[in-house]
């Protein structure tokens, strides 16, 4: 008879094996142990310090980090799942240790140090520039439209809202009126006296629901009135540069410096503040990335059309693939050499063409200059933006689309737009220019099917503009760290 291998799963240990035999030799988690301690975690540390010191002692943070990282690695973004990798995943357990923290402190862990989390982008971007991974040759240009956590079926419209609001006040009004005449027929035959828990549970579902409208209107309306202001004192702008060019008549220099005054005074009267104490876009931190303005009337009330989702209130509905998504617009740009992410960004405003000039902007910040060439689909294109890549000494690629009325020069007195529109055509259809285009989406698309389809992030795990942004960065810095092992750079030699 054929014998068999030996098998003894209930074996007892006579030495206890080390955790780095577990794995194969250059496995990533060893990689992650090894990034980690290359990583300034002192922020984390920082914050924890400043704790009470009393109480349970907390899990060391770079362990903590190094689940995070390798679970974001490998495509394992919940944290009920990471704490389950703690015990059934040996990669997992050589991570944590032999630790196991629940998936509620790895939550809050995530939650707490999101911001110091967010800027170990930085921080992985510079290993890979000392590994030389990144060039700056060719930078590329994208977004992509990634589900917020909150479903479109939880949004409603302005008019919804309006329609809801009076049904369901007429329907509570209804039911009060039935439930006042029940009691008095009640307290008549059992005594005066009825608990506010007896109130009929329908009552209680359609006062629930509708202060939730009525708080989602309000916080819609100041939205749209902020959104209103804002718009006025960009046209105010525009009135005071034109009021200050000498090249312009003074009797229209006069006009514009009036028209100014009033659009910031119909501003003022919107939102009874000054210029500078205003949010923009109702309460989303203020940056130099675009922001959804909610769509208003010019008395500064909400369009018909303008919607809110009562889950997470700063995700818009998006089209993507032809369908409709709840979600965020996520920024990417991504270097020719390796397909490093050099830039990254989210916004909740859907149109690509407002993110080109904050996206080069971030990439001089974390690279420390500007990239030889750039390219773009049409989504980017503007004259602004062909402007802003100059002012860089960058030479822009960036598609202007096919519709021939717009990319031939008009015959006629051409607009600036159009003349830039006209020019950057042509410089696509040379033997250089369609060379550089055609490399655009073979450098930043793939990024972007890494992350979502060969690692699985289709959807945030948080709420809010800026802890999905926090997210995002931590994304595309493991999206960097998987690039730095896959070209076998060890963290001490990047470092």
């Amino acid at each position: 008879m054929k014998s068999y291998r030996p098998w003894s799963p209930t074996q007892s240990f006579l030495l206890p094996p080390s955790p780095l035999e577990w794995l194969p030799e250059g496995h990533l988690a060893y990689f992650v142990l090894e990034v980690t301690q290359a990583l300034d975690l002192s922020a984390i540390e920082d914050a924890i310090q400043e704790k009470d010191g009393r109480g349970e002692r907390p899990y060391p943070p770079a362990m903590m980090v190094a689940l995070l990282v390798y679970g974001y690695c490998v495509g394992v973004f919940s944290s009920r799942r990471l704490a389950r990798g703690t015990f059934e995943d040996v990669a997992f357990r050589v991570i944590a240790g032999g630790e196991h923290p629940h998936f509620t402190t790895v939550n809050q862990f995530r939650l707490e140090h999101r911001e110091a989390l967010s800027k170990l982008f930085v921080q992985v971007l510079r290993l890979c520039g000392k590994a030389g991974l990144v060039k700056l040759g060719h930078v590329a240009f994208d977004g992509s439209k990634v589900a917020a956590n909150a479903s479109k079926h939880k949004a409603m419209s302005y008019k919804r809202m309006q329609e809801d609001e009076r049904r369901l006040a007429a329907e509570v009004e209804a039911l009060l009126a039935k439930a006042d005449e029940t009691d008095s027929r009640e307290d008549a035959q059992y005594g005066v006296g009825k608990a506010p828990e007896d109130l009929p549970e329908e009552l209680q579902r359609r006062e629930s629901r509708l202060s939730r409208i009525r708080e989602a209107k309000a916080a819609l309306e100041k939205e749209a009135t902020d959104a209103r202001a804002e718009e006025l004192r960009e046209q105010a702008r525009i009135q005071r540069e034109k009021a200050g060019d000498e090249s312009v008549n003074a009797t229209e220099r006069k006009c514009a410096a009036t028209r100014a005054e009033k659009a910031d005074e119909k501003a003022r009267e919107l939102t009874g503040k000054n210029p500078d104490d205003d949010a923009p876009g109702g309460g989303v931190a203020t940056s130099d990335l675009p922001h959804h303005r909610v769509p208003a009337e010019t008395d500064g009330t909400p369009k018909p059309t303008a919607q809110r989702n009562f889950t997470d209130p700063d995700s818009r509905i998006m089209v993507k693939g032809g369908e409709f998504l709840q979600g965020y617009n996520a920024q990417a740009a991504v270097d020719a050499e390796s397909q490093i992410i050099v830039a990254a960004a989210v916004t909740n405003q859907p149109p690509d063409q407002e993110h080109l000039a904050p996206m080069l902007a971030q990439v001089v910040a974390n690279c420390g200059q500007a990239p030889a060439v750039a390219s773009a689909d049409s989504g980017y294109f503007s004259r602004e933006n062909v402007e802003a890549c100059a002012a860089q000494g960058v030479d822009a690629y960036i598609a202007v689309g096919r519709d021939p009325a717009q990319t031939s020069p008009a015959s006629q007195s051409p607009t600036p737009a159009k003349q830039a529109r006209a020019a950057m055509a042509a410089k696509l259809t040379t033997a250089e220019g369609k060379a550089i285009y055609a490399r655009r989406k073979c450098i930043v698309e793939p990024a972007f099917g890494q992350i979502k389809q060969a690692r699985g992030f289709r959807r945030f795990s948080f709420r809010g503009l800026e802890k999905v942004r926090g997210e995002w960065s931590f994304v595309c810095a493991t999206h960097n760290l998987l690039k730095l092992f896959r070209h076998g750079v060890r963290p001490a030699l990047a470092a």
